[in-house]
């Protein structure tokens, strides 16, 4: 699924897409009722969910939340911090030596605008971090984003447009763009 795709919601793709989401969703359901100090257990969890192992150097704390996990590429010495959200259909990718705050959201698929097409279509793109980012807490992650090496986005902020390498992002961007 790409920015300018949209996926009928009464479609085949979309229910397998529904029917990973129920399953990952038990899977993560699991994964945040361990013990903490169940590392085997995180792992073979981890790998269900994303389909292969976690690399290397690589830390998740739980609470972890995510509706597909096939489609989140998280790469070496990678941090997220608990209780954060990933919706990875469209596609997220974490650089090495990304690290998340507590709370941050990344969502990669959303519906149209128009009301009459909203419960029927759902549209997205995916969502690139490079290297060495800092994402803050709370801070969400709009689809189609992509982030610079090294750049951090503050504690809260929204992202709804690419962020350029080595800057600082902040603050809430809500405004009226449209009136239908």
């Amino acid at each position: 699924m790409s920015d300018d795709r949209l996926m009928r919601i009464r479609s085949a793709e979309f229910q397998a897409m529904a029917d990973r989401v129920l399953r990952v969703t038990e899977l993560t359901s699991r994964l945040n009722a361990l013990p903490f100090e169940d590392d085997a257990g995180r792992a073979e969890l981890f790998a269900r969910i994303l389909g292969r192992p976690l690399p290397a150097r690589t830390t998740v704390y739980p609470p972890f939340y995510t509706d597909h996990g096939l489609r989140l590429d998280l790469a070496e010495r990678v941090f997220i911090n608990q209780n954060c959200t990933f919706l990875d259909y469209a596609g997220i990718r974490l650089g090495e030596r990304v690290m998340v705050g507590p709370k941050a959201t990344f969502i990669t698929v959303g519906h149209p605008v128009d009301p009459g097409e909203r419960r029927e279509w759902l549209s997205g793109g995916p969502i690139e971090v490079a290297e060495n980012v800092w994402i803050g807490a709370g801070a969400t992650i709009l689809p189609g984003v992509s982030i610079g090496r090294d750049a951090v986005v503050a504690a809260g902020a929204v992202v709804a447009d690419d962020v350029p390498p080595a800057t600082l992002v902040t603050g809430p961007k809500a405004a009226v763009r449209r009136r239908w």
